[in-house]
């Protein structure tokens, strides 16, 4: 008798548990809302910062490029959003094809196979996409600033488009997919935690080989050009700030304590990037600039986003000191060997980016170095971690480089790149756009 009230007793709770969902299901990871509020916050920052680059660039040309300049940025939230969800997620997220070229996943084209879901952090797989999908974005925008005031909007438009398929989702897949073979150089693969290397040094390099090819802007170096607002570039390099904790923190894909590590080193390296320059400036210039603040805010910030997840903060402080420095003589350079990198596109996102990704190493966290040497199943040294380093930032320079070179090329020689000398001196405003920034008949 004991037998069978214990057995009914059993399958009536069997029963239960079934009926309520919790026993037998498909193994479908539940939605971690806390996760995901939090992914949702990450991506509407990181979106905000393309109006913020928009208003970065836009103050720091001449009265008649202002609005032309600003629709660089936001004529990429169009075309590579278009281009993201058609194809650009599978292309960075799918399994490998072509050698591991880039990805292909059939239910990431038009994200079609993702509609209900769940990853196993918890988060919703169109949040993680649409995340994703706004570095796909920023990356081609930055490059802008190297060839601001100069280039005809629709090759730019063409230029961005190409840039996007050919270079920036090759290297996402290479960097952050699960079998990218840079995710997998070495024991534990090249660290780049939010895009040090597939945004900033892949934009950097790529806007340096435009400059070079494209040549300077008509009159430079010789006539001075001279802002026309830097009251909206400081608005928009906070803007930029401000973004910049969900383009690093968000990156954790994940709501806890490598968010939080993230989140404090992101400005603890923006900070002390901003004190560099101000000192660095002021001994060398004699006065510290507003323009220098806000350049030293975002050498910091480009120099921490490969580290983010792995560094604390006095490590972060040091990449951003470093990184203010290194910028403001690669500002320096660039004066003096002439090419005419508008915006220092290379000078602060190359730059800033190369020297996050490789001195990361000297800061690295012990925790995260023994859970290294865990999956190395050994030893793993700091010399090692070095190499895979350095290794994927010339492999993302080279590869940046030739690519962008051969699409610079092909748009030049199709429907051409370089405003005409008559439209140059018109201003990209009336030339390409029929308006003015400012409502002003005769801009200068």
């Amino acid at each position: 008798m004991k037998q069978r009230k214990w057995l009914k007793t059993t399958l009536f709770g069997i029963f239960i548990l079934c009926m309520s969902g919790n026993v037998f299901a498909q193994g479908e990871p539940e939605i971690d809302t806390g996760a995901t509020a939090w992914m949702l916050t990450s991506t509407a920052l990181v979106l905000l910062m393309i109006p913020g680059l928009a208003m970065f660039y836009g103050g720091l040309v001449r009265t008649k490029n202002v609005l032309g300049t600003m629709m660089h940025s936001f004529a990429a939230m169009g075309i590579m959003t278009v281009m993201w969800i058609a194809v650009g997620y599978s292309m960075c997220f799918g399994s490998s094809v072509f050698g591991g070229w880039f990805g292909w996943n059939p239910d990431y084209v038009m994200l079609s196979g993702i509609d209900t879901k769940i990853m196993e952090g918890g988060v919703p797989e169109y949040v993680f996409s649409m995340f994703q999908g706004k570095f796909a974005i920023i990356a081609p925008a930055l490059i802008a600033g190297a060839f601001a005031e100069r280039v005809k909007f629709k090759g730019y438009m063409l230029f961005i488009a190409l840039w996007g398929f050919f270079v920036y989702n090759p290297l996402c897949h290479w960097v952050w997919a699960e079998d990218g073979f840079l995710f997998n150089l070495g024991a534990n693969g090249a660290i780049d935690f939010a895009g040090g290397t597939v945004v900033h040094i892949s934009a950097g390099v790529s806007g340096l080989v435009a400059a070079i090819y494209l040549g300077g802007r008509r009159g430079y170096p010789k006539i001075t050009i001279d802002p026309n607002n830097l009251v909206m570039t400081m608005i928009g390099g906070g803007l930029l700030w401000v973004g910049w904790f969900g383009f690093n923190a968000g990156s954790s894909v994940s709501s806890g304590l490598s968010t939080a590590q993230a989140l404090t080193a992101t400005q603890a390296a923006a900070a002390a990037g901003a004190l560099s320059w101000m000192i660095i400036e002021g001994l060398h210039q004699g006065k510290a600039t507003a323009l220098g603040f806000i350049s030293g805010v975002l050498a910091g910030l480009v120099a921490v986003t490969p580290a983010a997840g792995v560094v604390q903060p006095s490590g972060a402080m040091a990449l951003g000191a470093m990184a203010a420095g290194v910028c403001y003589m690669f500002i320096l350079l660039k004066n003096k060997l002439g090419y005419d990198d508008s915006l220092d596109a290379f000078g602060v996102h190359g730059v800033g980016g190369i020297i996050g990704a490789i001195f990361l190493v000297f800061f690295i966290r012990k925790s995260w170095m023994e859970e290294a040497a865990v999956l190395a199943g050994g030893d793993w040294t700091l010399v090692q971690q070095l190499g895979v380093q350095i290794a994927a930032v010339l492999i993302a320079m080279v590869y940046a480089g030739v690519l962008t070179y051969i699409i610079l090329v092909i748009v030049s020689k199709t429907i051409g790149l370089k405003s005409s000398e008559a439209s140059e001196m018109a201003g990209l405003d009336n030339s390409y756009h029929g308006e003015h920034g400012y409502g002003m008949l005769n801009p200068n």
